[in-house]
């Protein structure tokens, strides 16, 4: 039994299809299926129910999930003390950040960091706030950058800083020449708003739940470029971090009376061991000037 063989194992568990947990982990799904095949004859079991395209966990497979994640836990674990072992300046840093922060906001923290220490290797996914939560505790990244509150008893969280939220609307639109916008206002607008299991949506849910506004909801995307496009257009209105305005002339930005926030901060897994190089870059964040 090799441990390669047991991520492809949970991989495919994961994803209930050979073929997504291949492009998932980066390799041919014939290759993928051979590993799980020799497993199985391994062991001498059968792991999944073949269904068609898709899969399914057998009795033995279940039992194997959760002796895999605890072996492959205890890897990392082993991998980390190692890394601690070589020095504060090197190692992988696997960070997960949250799809409307990294290109507005994480961009020169990480650069910067990456400059300041040329031997770490930072590797950079993102991900709904979901998804991060649970590649944290299963020690799949070893800090995610997401907007808070989280509540899980096995994660632990600290606030980094605060974005206003500001509306967006299109170069035309009757608000578009207000200092100030009241968010129950937006009650009579066609609003854009990103996908659920996105942070951001709910930090826009609360804050219209909160000013009483009952928008009329007419598209939802997975990505907030597209909603800032189809705002220039007219097309209906939004709500965005201020940092995602910065630079753009194709839409109108205005700020709320009271002001609408939400809270950035990282997050880790209760009980992991902290890596130097981890520990450099949450210091590093939290030094970080964020009004830049």
């Amino acid at each position: 039994m090799e441990f390669q063989q047991l991520r492809y194992f949970l991989a495919v568990a994961r994803t209930g299809s050979f073929v997504r947990a291949a492009d998932q982990e980066g390799i041919a799904q014939p290759s993928l299926s051979q590993q799980i095949r020799k497993l199985e004859r391994e062991l001498g079991v059968s792991l999944f129910d073949r269904l068609g395209r898709s899969v399914r966990l057998t009795t033995y497979g279940e039992k194997l999930v959760e002796q895999s994640e605890r072996i492959l836990f205890q890897m990392d674990e082993a991998r980390a003390a190692i890394e601690t072992l070589k020095g504060e300046d090197s190692g992988d840093l696997k960070v997960g950040v949250i799809p409307t922060v990294l290109p507005y906001a994480l961009v020169k923290p990480i650069s910067n960091f990456q400059q300041r220490f040329p031997k770490a290797n930072v590797i950079l996914s993102e991900g709904t706030t979901a998804n991060l939560v649970e590649h944290l505790r299963r020690g799949e990244i070893d800090v995610a950058i997401l907007a808070l509150p989280i509540k899980h008893a096995e994660i632990v969280c600290s606030e980094l800083f605060r974005e206003p939220l500001l509306a967006a609307v299109p170069l035309d639109h009757c608000l578009a020449n207000s200092t100030k916008i009241d968010l129950s206002r937006l009650g009579i607008e066609r609003m854009l708003l990103l996908k659920e299991g996105h942070c951001l949506r709910e930090d826009v849910l609360t804050a219209c739940t909160k000013a009483k506004a009952q928008f009329q909801q007419i598209f939802e995307s997975d990505h907030l470029e597209s909603i800032l496009r189809l705002v220039a257009e007219g097309y209906g209105l939004s709500l965005v971090p201020d940092r995602a305005a910065e630079g753009r002339t194709d839409c109108r930005f205005v700020p709320f009376e009271p002001t609408a926030v939400r809270r950035i901060g990282y997050a880790l897994a209760k009980g992991r061991q902290a890596t130097p190089i981890r520990a450099s870059f949450i210091r590093h964040l939290k030094q970080w000037d964020w009004k830049k």
